[in-house]
């Protein structure tokens, strides 16, 4: 999530010209910029919730990446939050 906000800033501050840049600079493929920028359509509420999880010391995250991007993926922020709680509750 910080590092969407940081690419995010990056871009809007013109440092960098385009996704396409900001994937080459972080040597990623720009499909999966693309993934790490589509955090930015999570509801603020749930994109501080996730800036603000305690670090995992031990054993698996209960929520994975996949899990935020599915979350991600749908438009309705209300819709992201039922899925949010749903995935807050099996993890």
């Amino acid at each position: 999530m910080a590092l969407a906000i940081r690419c995010e800033r990056l871009l809007r501050e013109g440092t960098v010209r385009d996704q396409s840049e900001l994937a080459r600079l972080a040597h990623v493929s720009q499909p999966r910029m693309t993934q790490i920028l589509n955090l930015l359509h999570l509801a603020p509420d749930i994109q501080e919730t996730i800036l603000f999880l305690p670090r995992v010391m031990e054993g698996k995250d209960p929520i994975t990446e996949r899990d935020v991007r599915a979350v991600a993926a749908e438009v309705d922020w209300e819709r992201q939050r039922l899925h949010w709680e749903a995935i807050g509750s099996s993890g």
